[in-house]
């Protein structure tokens, strides 16, 4: 297959395997293999454009930021674990374990301090989903939707609604360079739009910061 081609470490196949088997879990329909291999896409454009990171244990984290996702509230601690076990047995280095273990947790609130070079790479490739064009973004949200299929409308608009704003209220979405200079004008747009529709289901109105 041609995304194991990606993996990071010269050792470590089968784990690698096993990652996209979690990924290509049927259940899954957004935080699936379209999205890994979008993230690592996205890391190889900012490294093509400068952007400076550290790439095996980046992309390592890229490889597990979803590893387990079932909805509850602590999948990127438990894709970490599973990162911190894992990467244990194949014999990586401590230092880079732990690296990639802070990183996916990371995820969880794409918040990386302003000295996190590792971290803000990360956080744009798995955001920029948010910067691509309008077909590509509707389809991102009815993924999620799916996703979250259990979840009753009303509820639903209300919880995404929070999230696009917690987004919004940000002084940057994407913290690279690269990421801000071509992600951050389209990414607002698409999740203004986004939220507009929402908020007659979510019953929010007012401004959006």
């Amino acid at each position: 297959m041609q995304l194991l081609a990606r993996w990071p470490l010269d050792e470590g196949d089968d784990l690698a395997a096993r990652l996209v088997a979690a990924y290509g879990e049927p259940r899954r329909s957004y935080h699936d293999l379209r999205h890994l291999v979008e993230v690592l896409d996205r890391l190889d454009e900012l490294a093509e454009a400068g952007t400076p990171f550290d790439a095996v244990p980046v992309r390592l984290a890229a490889w597990f930021h979803d590893a387990v996702h079932d909805g509850r509230p602590d999948d990127e601690e438990r894709s970490a674990r599973w990162a911190e076990e894992a990467l244990a047995v194949v014999d990586v280095d401590a230092g880079v374990v732990a690296e990639v273990a802070r990183l996916v947790r990371m995820t969880e609130h794409h918040d990386p301090a302003g000295a996190d070079r590792n971290g803000a790479a990360l956080s744009d490739a798995d955001l920029a989903v948010l910067a691509r064009p309008p077909q590509r973004y509707a389809d991102y949200v009815a993924a999620v939707r799916r996703e979250y299929a259990h979840v009753p409308d009303d509820q639903f608009a209300i919880g995404r609604a929070a999230v696009l704003r917690e987004l919004l209220a940000a002084d940057r979405l994407f913290r690279t360079d690269h990421g801000h200079d071509r992600w951050e004008d389209v990414a607002r747009r698409n999740v203004e739009a986004e939220l507009a529709g929402l908020e007659p289901r979510s019953g929010l109105s007012g401004g959006t910061t």
